[in-house]
């Protein structure tokens, strides 16, 4: 069994004015917001995991930065999809949910993604609401052939997603209020009787305090670490922190 390898592709960092051509809502808590504009025509993703800057405009002062995941793009249509989840009054949920068509938002990157590349038969794809993005990027970007288990963690059954996807994709979805958001128990009970074969990848992107709790369950089921790529998406009580590699 060959382990997977991550590589780095860097892009050129470019700033893009963008404006919103559509917003949704996509459950009763994420906001989809699909942004065009003609410097989207050579706007560059190399991963599902990819994040770049969203430039939040404030009524004084400099704008707000925060991390997204580029949801899905089209070059030639000139189009970007962000989802926002939309929990409490932070700069970003806000302006999401009180954007317009026609609203102006600068973005910034990616600056590089980190592609895993190999012999990948099988996917898990841990994450709670931050990672959601991400996770439905990757299960509609995999081929036919390949399987997939999701274990997303949201508030109640009104939020789950469906995905478009060609893959075989089995999904658990965990219940839990945002507040509770920092504890691991909820996804400790979930991956207990995880299905873990020859050739699976593991990704897991959560705050990062229950992030490195699964990390390491993972690794006392013995499974390699070569083949676990996890992330802190958020650090609790600290506003744009994140940690992207645990193992870095």
């Amino acid at each position: 069994m060959t382990a997977p390898v991550i590589r780095r592709v860097r892009h050129e960092l470019k700033r893009r004015d963008l404006t919103v051509r559509q917003t949704e809502r996509l459950t009763p808590n994420m906001l989809r917001i699909t942004l065009e504009g003609p410097e989207l025509a050579d706007f560059a993703s190399g991963s599902f995991d990819d994040h770049l800057k969203v430039f939040i405009p404030q009524k004084e002062g400099d704008p707000q930065m925060r991390d997204y995941t580029p949801r899905r793009f089209d070059n030639d249509a000139q189009q970007l999809v962000i989802d926002f989840a939309d929990h409490g009054e932070g700069p970003a949920a806000s302006w999401a949910r009180n954007a317009k068509e026609g609203d102006a938002l600068k973005i910034g990157g990616p600056r590089g993604s980190r592609i895993i590349e190999g012999d990948i038969a099988h996917w898990v794809l841990i994450g709670d609401e931050s990672a959601l993005p991400a996770i439905g990027r990757k299960v509609e970007e995999l081929p036919a052939g390949v399987t997939a288990t999701v274990i997303a963690a949201v508030p109640s059954a009104d939020d789950i997603q469906t995905f478009d996807t060609s893959a075989d994709v089995s999904v658990t979805w965990v219940y839990r209020p945002f507040d509770q958001a920092t504890d691991a128990a909820p996804f400790v009970d979930a991956i207990e009787t995880l299905d873990l074969p020859e050739n699976t990848f593991v990704w897991i992107a959560t705050e990062a305090g229950v992030a490195k709790t699964l990390r390491e369950k993972m690794l006392e089921r013995g499974h390699p670490l070569t083949w676990l790529k996890a992330a802190g998406y958020w650090v609790s009580g600290q506003a744009e922190s994140s940690i992207k590699d645990l193992d870095a």
